[in-house]
C-alpha cells in the first residue's frame, strides 16, 4: 500500500538554495494525477493514503489516550474537507518532518511528501471555492498604537504605561482582539490618560504639583555616555519631560546604595552630577563619597528650583568625569560599571556612583503657560470677539476629530464634540473649552476602538457569516496600523474617502510608499520583536562574575541589532531567507567587539559583514541567544524548544507531570562538574523526557558554541565541548552551519510559520486552521517573486482575510454594545 500511495502523486522535491542567493520553490504542486499503470479515481488515491495513515499513525494517535490529544483512528483522508481542522495538524507536521517520530517506521521514498501535497491541494481548492475570511469584533488602541496616535494627533510624547494597564498577548502578538478585552479598569484608565494628556497638550496654568520619576537600570554602565545627555558627561539618564505649565521644578536624583546602606562607588572620589534641561546646565552637585542611608536625605541629591517653560524638553542627569584612561586596579579592569554588590565591593575593584532614579517635581509658583509645539498644533485659529469662537472651535474639533478618529466627522460627532467645547468655555473660556474638546476627542470610542461598519450581506437575510468587503477607509486603517503602527495619515485617508484605496495599483502603490516611509521600521520594532519574543531579553540578567562584560547598554544593542536586521530586509525587498542564512548584520563598535568583529566604531549602527560563517542570520544574534539562555549557563533545551515553537510553529509538549527539571539534575559527577550536555544526558535517561528532548536537544546543541551573552566559545568547565547531535530527520548537525543548512534545505515549516505570524499581526486576530490555505497562497506567490518581503506584505495586504470580513451577529453585536457606551 506504501508503494501504491507513493506512486499515486507526484514527488516534490526541495533544492538547498544556490550561492547565488536564488532559492529552489518551496510552494507545493496539488495533485499531479495518476501514473502509468496505477489507479486513476480519487476515491482510490484517499483510499491509498488513509491507509498510510492507518499504518503509521494510529498506533500513537489512537486509543483512549491519543498523543497530542490528536485521534486519527476514524480519519478519512476522502473526508478532508469536513475535517480541516484535523488535516491541518497533519499537514504541519509532516511539512516539518516531525512524524512518524524518530525511531518509529516510516513510508518508503516520498509517500508522505506526495500525500502531503495531495492533502494541501484537496483543502487549497475546497478554500478557494468558498472562502472564509473570518472575523473579529473590534480592536483598540494597545499601549504603543495609543502613544503613537497621541503623538501623531498631538506632536506629544507620552508614556503609555504611565496610564494604562499591560496589554494582554495572545498568538505572540499584543494587538490580537480575541483578548482585548473591556473592564471598568481599563476604561477609567482611558478616561484618566485622556484628562492628564488634553492638559499637558493645552497646557495647565492651574496645574498642581505632582511628581514623575524615571528609573534607571540597575545594569546600566555609568562610565557610557547615555544618548541624549550633554556630551563630555557619562552615565546617568536622559529623558523628555512634559511640563505643564511655567513654574519652577525641583530635579532629585537617588543614588544606589550597597546592603549595608552606605552608597554604591565610595572608592571614587570628587564625583560631580550635573542637570541640564535642553543641554543647558541647571545644577552642578557634589556627590558625598560618605553618603548614607542613614542621613536626613537619605541617597537623594537635589536642585534648587529651576524656572522652567511648558511644554516638551529633555532632562538629563550624568556625571561629569573627574579622569580619563584605563583605572589601575587589582584585579583585570572592565569596560563598565554595574550596580552589582556581588563584584562592585571586591577589594580591588574600583567603582562609580550610580544614578537608580530621576525624579521631576512641581511645578511651583506657576506663571501661566508659554506656546508649545503641541499648542500651536492644537490652535489653528484663535477667536478676535466672543461671536467667533464656536465657529474657530468648530474648525478645530473637526480637524483633531477627523483625524483622531481616523474618517471624516458625521455632522453628529461634530456637535457632540461642540458641546464639550460649550460646556468647557462655560466654565473657563475658549482654551478650556477646546481642553475639553480635546479631552473628549481623546475618551471616545471611536478614537479608542477600530471599528469596522458592518455591511448588509448581498444575500438572504439569514446568511449572516456571508464574507463581504471592508470599506476603504477601514481598509486605510488596517494597512497603517500594519504597516506603521499608526493611523492612516492624511494621503491614505484621502484616496480611501475617494474610494480608490481598494483599486489594485493604488493599493500596491500605497504599500509600497508606506514601506519606503521611516514609520514602517514598527515592523522592525513591532512586528519582528514580538515574533521573536525580543521581550524576554530584560528577563535574562547573565551572571555578573561569569559574564562581567554583559550590561544594559549591550543588552539594548542586542535588541536594536535585530529591530534593525529585520528592518534592513523590509527596505531593502531582501530575500526571507536572510532571516537564516543573512552574511551580515547591524551593529554598532560595542556589539562587533563583543561578537569579536574589529574595523566598527562609534555608537552609530551601520552594515557589518561576518568575517566567516560561524555567526549568520538570526540564529547567530546575541538577542536570541541570550535570551534562551539562563543566568549562568547556556541552555539547549530553551534554545531548541525556541527554534521549533517561534521558527517551526512546532512547539513541543510540555513536560509531564512528576518529571524533575534538568536543573534538578547533580551539576557534578566524582567531584567534577559536568557540562550542558552530560546533564541533559542524564536528564534524557528518562524515556518520558526523552520523547520530546529528541526533538529540542540537538537543534540546541548545535547552537552551544555560542555562551550566555552569545560569544563564540570551544570549551565548557574545561571541557571541549561535544554539540554532535541528529536532528528527528535523521539529519546530522554539530554547528550553527549545519543547523542552518538543514533549515535551508527544509524551508518550508519556517518560512510558512513567518507568514502566519506577519498574517496575524497584520489582522489583528490569530490565524486559524481556515487560513492555511491563504498562507500557502502568499507563499506561492512570493516564491515567483524570488521570496522577497515585500512579496509576504503584499500578499497579507491582498488577502481576503487582510480584504474581507464575515458578517457575523453576534460579533456585531459586540461592535454596537461599545459604540453605545
Amino acid at each position: 500500500m506504501k508503494t501504491l500511495a507513493a506512486a499515486v502523486v507526484g514527488s516534490v522535491l526541495v533544492v538547498l538554495p544556490a550561492p547565488s542567493r536564488v532559492h529552489a520553490p518551496i510552494s507545493q504542486p496539488g495533485y499531479e494525477g495518476p501514473r502509468s499503470g496505477q489507479p486513476t479515481t480519487p476515491d482510490e488515491t484517499s483510499e491509498a493514503y488513509t491507509a498510510v495513515i492507518r499504518r503509521y499513525c494510529v498506533s500513537c494517535h489512537g486509543g483512549r489516550q491519543p498523543k497530542g490529544n490528536l485521534s486519527l483512528r476514524r480519519f478519512d483522508v476522502a473526508e478532508v474537507t469536513a475535517e480541516a481542522e484535523t488535516t491541518e495538524k497533519i499537514i504541519r507536521k509532516l511539512r516539518a518532518g516531525m512524524m512518524p517520530p524518530p525511531g518509529k517506521d516510516r513510508p518508503e521514498g516520498d509517500t508522505l511528501t506526495a500525500m502531503v501535497a495531495y492533502l494541501e491541494a484537496t483543502i487549497d481548492e475546497a478554500a478557494a471555492a468558498a472562502p472564509d475570511p473570518g472575523h473579529r469584533t473590534f480592536q483598540r488602541l494597545n499601549r504603543a498604537e495609543y502613544a503613537a496616535s497621541v503623538k501623531d494627533l498631538l506632536a506629544l510624547d507620552i508614556d503609555a504605561g504611565a496610564y494604562l494597564p499591560l496589554d494582554t498577548k495572545s498568538a505572540n502578538f499584543d494587538n490580537i482582539a480575541d483578548v482585548q478585552l473591556l473592564s471598568p479598569t481599563l476604561m477609567d484608565a482611558y478616561l484618566t490618560a485622556a484628562g492628564e494628556i488634553s492638559r499637558l497638550a493645552v497646557g495647565d496654568p492651574d496645574a498642581s504639583p505632582s511628581e514623575t520619576t524615571y528609573k534607571v537600570p540597575r545594569l546600566a554602565s555609568q562610565t557610557d555616555h547615555a544618548e541624549g545627555a550633554p556630551f563630555g558627561t557619562r552615565g546617568g539618564t536622559s529623558v523628555i519631560h512634559n511640563f505643564p505649565a511655567d513654574g519652577e521644578y525641583v530635579f532629585r536624583i537617588m543614588l544606589h546604595a550597597t546592603p549595608t546602606g552606605l552608597l554604591f562607588g565610595r572608592t571614587s572620589t570628587g564625583e560631580r552630577l550635573e542637570v541640564s534641561v535642553d543641554g543647558a546646565r541647571v545644577a552642578l552637585l557634589d556627590i558625598d563619597r560618605w553618603k548614607s542611608q542613614s542621613d536626613p536625605d537619605g541617597m537623594n541629591v537635589q536642585t534648587e528650583p529651576v524656572q522652567v517653560r511648558a511644554g516638551p524638553h529633555r532632562v538629563s542627569a550624568a556625571f561629569i568625569p573627574t579622569a580619563e584612561g584605563p583605572v589601575e586596579d587589582v584585579m583585570a579592569p572592565i569596560g563598565h560599571s554595574l550596580a552589582d554588590t556581588r563584584i562592585g565591593l571586591a577589594y580591588g575593584i574600583t567603582t562609580v556612583p550610580h544614578l537608580r532614579d530621576l525624579v521631576v517635581s512641581g511645578p511651583y509658583n506657576v506663571t501661566g503657560v508659554s506656546d508649545t509645539p503641541t499648542r500651536g498644533l492644537v490652535f489653528t485659529c484663535r477667536p478676535t470677539s466672543p461671536g467667533e469662537e464656536r465657529a474657530c472651535a468648530e474648525e478645530i474639533v473637526t480637524r483633531l476629530g477627523t483625524q483622531a478618529y481616523r474618517r471624516p466627522l458625521e455632522a453628529r460627532d461634530t456637535e457632540a464634540l461642540l458641546s464639550f467645547f460649550e460646556e468647557g468655555a462655560a466654565e473657563g473660556g475658549f482654551e478650556i473649552g477646546v481642553r475639553t474638546a480635546l479631552q473628549a476627542i481623546l475618551a471616545s470610542p471611536h478614537f479608542l476602538f477600530r471599528f469596522e461598519e458592518r455591511v448588509t450581506p448581498a444575500g438572504p437575510e439569514s446568511d449572516v457569516a456571508q464574507a463581504y468587503r471592508i470599506s476603504d477607509l477601514d481598509l486605510a486603517s488596517r494597512l497603517s496600523f500594519f504597516l506603521w503602527s499608526t493611523p492612516p495619515d492624511e494621503e491614505l485617508v484621502g484616496l480611501a474617502s475617494l474610494g480608490q484605496l481598494s483599486e489594485p495599483a493604488a493599493l500596491e502603490e500605497q504599500v509600497r510608499r508606506m514601506l519606503a516611509d521611516p514609520r514602517s521600521e514598527a515592523l522592525g520594532t513591532r512586528f519582528a520583536a514580538q515574533w521573536l519574543r525580543l521581550q524576554d531579553l530584560a528577563k535574562v540578567h547573565p551572571d555578573a562574575l561569569k559574564f562581567p562584560d554583559f550590561d544594559q547598554q549591550l543588552a539594548d544593542a542586542m535588541r536594536r541589532e535585530t529591530e534593525l536586521f529585520f528592518n534592513s530586509l523590509v527596505r531593502e525587498d531582501r530575500s526571507v531567507y536572510d532571516l537564516v542564512d543573512a552574511d551580515y548584520s547591524i551593529m554598532n563598535e560595542r556589539l562587533a567587539s563583543h561578537y569579536g568583529i574589529s574595523g566598527v566604531t562609534g555608537d552609530q549602527f551601520r552594515r557589518v559583514a561576518y568575517p566567516d560563517e560561524t555567526r549568520r542570520g538570526l540564529l547567530g544574534h546575541g538577542s536570541v541567544l541570550t535570551l534562551t539562555s539562563h543566568a549562568n549557563r547556556t541552555s539547549p533545551v530553551l534554545r531548541g524548544k525556541w527554534v521549533m515553537e517561534v521558527l517551526f510553529g512546532t512547539p513541543p509538549p510540555p513536560p509531564p507531570p512528576g518529571v524533575p527539571d534538568l536543573e534538578a539534575t547533580d551539576g557534578a559527577r566524582e567531584g567534577k562538574l559536568l557540562t550542558t550536555r552530560e546533564r541533559m544526558e542524564l536528564h534524557r535517561a528518562n524515556p518520558v523526557c526523552a520523547s520530546c528532548h529528541l526533538f529540542m536537544d540537538p537543534i540546541g546543541l548545535a547552537l552551544d558554541n555560542f555562551d550566555v551573552t552569545g560569544q563564540w566559545r570551544i570549551r565548557e568547565n574545561g571541557m571541549p565541548l561535544d554539540t554532535r547531535g541528529e536532528l528527528y530527520d535523521g539529519t546530522p548537525v554539530q554547528t550553527p552551519r549545519d543547523l542552518r543548512q538543514a533549515m535551508l534545505e527544509r524551508p518550508t515549516p519556517w518560512i510558512r510559520t513567518f507568514t502566519e505570524n506577519l498574517l496575524a499581526y497584520g489582522l489583528g486576530r490569530r490565524v486559524e486552521y481556515f487560513d492555511q490555505p491563504t498562507v500557502r497562497g502568499i507563499v506561492r506567490d512570493a516564491e515567483a517573486q524570488e521570496h522577497r518581503m515585500s512579496a509576504y506584505i503584499l500578499g497579507v495586504v491582498n488577502s481576503p482575510a487582510f480584504q474581507m470580513k464575515s458578517n457575523e451577529a453576534i460579533a456585531d453585536d459586540a461592535d454596537d454594545t461599545v459604540k453605545s457606551m
